[in-house]
């Protein structure tokens, strides 16, 4: 009776200590996040995603007619295909292979590309046991930065593209506000880590900002090679929200100590 008792004592004044535990709290009240359900793997859309290609049809793409689908996959036909909604900042997630038997060499061998608000381009390229130069591998921001490793799988094998984007911001006179930045996983491993574009992608010139509008199409290259899509979706990203109702503070018990701003 009487370990009892001591374990109760023990147990009492370790409640009182928790109680009177330092606190630091922000003073914003956050709103709830909302509850989405997760797809059945990592690689299927969770319920608050759009999806661009499920393997039935290609009513999501403008140019869409000059491209065809066989057994569920899409294949790159004549021109560019653009989705006909437009996204902002967005978690797009693709999978691709390249043409088996390959031909080819260089950037003449499984060519194509994602182009984030159809002018920032992320390659799409056979890279597997096939030397190019190292900012148009697969992976890289084209004529910007290489991956930061070749995870490519030999060609007829899938590939899978994670892509995180934000988008640039631009002053109401043009000039730049903040750039576009990138963060990618090529099959499960990271290969461009917060990656600040210089500008745009183009081939014949440097790369340059030129102000737009704060949403743009999602774009596939025809290169002239039949590379293989499929399980396109994205997700528009949003921000958590909150509201400031007081400086941050640190609550010990009852006791409410704001905490000083530095000089």
């Amino acid at each position: 009776m009487r370990l009892v008792i001591v374990l109760m004592i023990l147990f009492a004044s370790t409640i009182t200590v928790s109680s009177n535990a330092q606190e630091y709290l922000t003073g914003i009240q956050w709103q709830m996040p909302p509850i989405i359900k997760a797809g059945a793997t990592d690689s299927q859309p969770p319920s608050d995603a759009i999806v661009l290609f499920d393997g039935k049809d290609l009513s999501a793409w403008e140019n869409g007619e000059k491209w065809k689908i066989e057994d569920g996959v899409m294949i790159s036909g004549k021109g560019f295909v653009k989705t006909k909604q437009t996204f902002g900042d967005c978690q797009v997630h693709i999978e691709w292979t390249a043409p088996t038997p390959p031909k080819g060499t260089s950037q003449g061998r499984g060519n194509s590309g994602i182009f984030l608000m159809g002018r920032y381009e992320m390659q799409i390229l056979d890279s597997y046991e096939n030397e190019t130069y190292f900012d148009g591998q697969a992976a890289a921001i084209y004529k910007q930065t290489p991956p930061m490793v070749n995870v490519m799988r030999a060609p007829g094998e899938w590939n899978s593209y994670d892509i995180i984007w934000t988008c640039p911001r631009f002053n109401e006179d043009g000039s730049l506000k903040s750039p576009a930045a990138i963060t990618a996983l090529h099959n499960g491993a990271l290969v461009l880590n917060h990656f600040e574009l210089l500008g745009d992608t183009p081939y014949n010139r440097p790369p340059e900002y030129t102000a737009h509008e704060s949403v743009g199409p999602i774009s596939l290259q025809d290169h002239g090679n039949p590379v293989r899509f499929r399980n396109i979706w994205v997700r528009e990203l949003v921000p958590p929200k909150g509201e400031k109702t007081r400086e941050p503070f640190i609550r010990k018990g009852k006791v409410e100590t704001p905490i000083e701003k530095s000089k």
